[in-house]
């Protein structure tokens, strides 16, 4: 009878965890992942109420690292919000017989473009928020970045770093677990990029093992994820990592699930802070807290400079002019006479989607440095040609940009709509006629 009542006792002290829903379905008809099929599940806690926005944790590959039962023991204990998860395969396209004709997974995962975000925001999201529970709740997701978060295992790594560094606004929350940041479709170049970058409002967990290398054929998965680890300290993210001597796998993803989840909620509702970066161009130039607003009240600030040329030297020996083809900028010494010489490919611009780069307005600054607006932001050139810092557009700009100047203290855009977007930042306009400081070869 005592070993009874014991063991009555010791259920009673059992943590009780909330119940959850799982709908499934299929995705089909995409845009833009044309010919695609795929199967997705949506988690619903009992405690989320209809039509009330949910936080969401969007996962790829499918159910990982027992998450739905991680989400109701967190959500019970109120160590993250009401929370709708998204788990999703990759796409795949099958012939009328049912056989596989093309595995989608690495191209919607490793390809550093932003089709995945837009298959997410314009597709798939979508989908979800038509579903109802078998117990009539419609579904009704949050879109604010701070209520959402991503996670995903090796290529599913990478999709969702890429997915959050292409859209802050998307996400601030992300957990990349053995992810293939390596020379797949661009994934090598990303830790570069990051250093480059002005600092975004992310919150970032790096999971793997010193034995991940799935094909040597790439390099090495763990040195990928640490020279990215470095970056992004570098670059002021708040970051947290999980390194053991694991190999290419879910298990160590799986046995720190839960408290990776917890600290990724952590403080919330209050919003993931923006950093401060280490990159010496970056870092006095850019003002805390200022950000890109309209000011249409500019709009005749514009105006055509260099003739022929894209951007003038500050004291007039050099110009600069685009050339189909390639992604560099030519730079030309320009004699007494204005005749241009000694034309050779010069600045290199980056791409985040290898292709040919679309290259709009530019200016120079005081310190000789070459500004240009490129669809990746506003890519800041040194005197020798290397792109040392990148500055993000405004979300509500429309692109292609239209002309761009700097100013004292601030920099102009006008945009595709020919908006004038204003933003603040330690900058000085070049003086026409006077040569800036050299910056040596370096």
């Amino acid at each position: 009878m005592k070993k009874l009542l014991f063991f009555l006792l010791l259920l009673t002290m059992q943590p009780t965890y909330g119940k959850h829903i799982m709908l499934e379905a299929v995705y089909k008809n995409s845009t833009i992942y044309p010919g695609t099929e795929r199967k997705y599940w949506v988690y619903v806690p009992d405690q989320y109420k209809s039509q009330q926005e949910a936080c969401l944790f969007m996962i790829f590959d499918g159910i990982q690292c027992n998450a739905p039962d991680v989400f109701d023991e967190l959500i019970s204990e109120g160590k993250m919000p009401v929370t709708i998860g998204v788990f999703m395969e990759p796409g795949k396209i099958r012939n009328t017989e049912g056989e596989v004709l093309r595995y989608n997974r690495s191209n919607e995962y490793d390809m550093t473009d932003n089709r995945m975000t837009k298959f997410l925001e314009q597709e798939l999201f979508p989908a979800v928020e038509s579903m109802t529970t078998p117990d009539g709740r419609q579904i009704k997701l949050s879109h604010q970045a701070n209520d959402c978060a991503i996670f995903g295992l090796s290529s599913g790594g990478i999709a969702s770093f890429n997915a959050a560094w292409q859209r802050p606004d998307m996400f601030s929350r992300v957990f990349s677990a053995v992810g293939t940041f390596v020379p797949f479709r661009g994934g090598n170049n990303i830790q570069a990029i990051v250093r480059k970058t002005e600092p975004l409002p992310l919150r970032i967990f790096l999971q793997d093992g010193s034995n991940d290398s799935w094909n040597p054929l790439f390099g090495s998965w763990y040195e990928a994820n640490r020279m990215l680890e470095s970056a992004l300290l570098f670059s002021g993210y708040e970051l947290k990592c999980d390194w053991t001597d694991g190999g290419h796998n879910g298990q160590r993803a799986t046995e720190i699930f839960k408290d990776v989840v917890t600290w990724l909620w952590q403080g919330w509702p209050s919003p993931v802070k923006t950093g401060l970066t280490q990159n010496n161009l970056l870092k006095p130039l850019l003002i805390p807290g200022e950000t890109w607003v309209i000011d249409n009240s500019l709009s005749e600030a514009f105006q055509k400079r260099h003739g022929k040329y894209d951007a003038i030297y500050p004291d007039g020996s050099i110009a600069v002019k685009r050339q189909k083809g390639t992604n560099c900028l030519w730079q030309y010494i320009l004699d007494k006479n204005g005749k241009a010489t000694f034309g050779q490919r010069f600045y290199w611009l980056h791409t985040m989607d290898n292709a040919q780069l679309d290259i709009w307005d530019m200016d120079y600054d005081s310190n000789g440095n070459l500004f240009v607006t490129t669809p990746w932001g506003i890519q800041v050139c040194d005197q020798n040609g290397r792109v040392r810092g990148i500055l993000r557009w405004s979300r509500d700009m429309v692109m292609p940009i239209k002309a761009f100047r700097i100013e004292q203290g601030r920099l102009l855009v006008k945009d595709g709509n020919k908006r004038i977007f204003v933003r603040k930042f330690n900058v000085k306009p070049a003086t026409p006629g006077t040569r800036p400081k050299s910056q040596k070869q370096g």
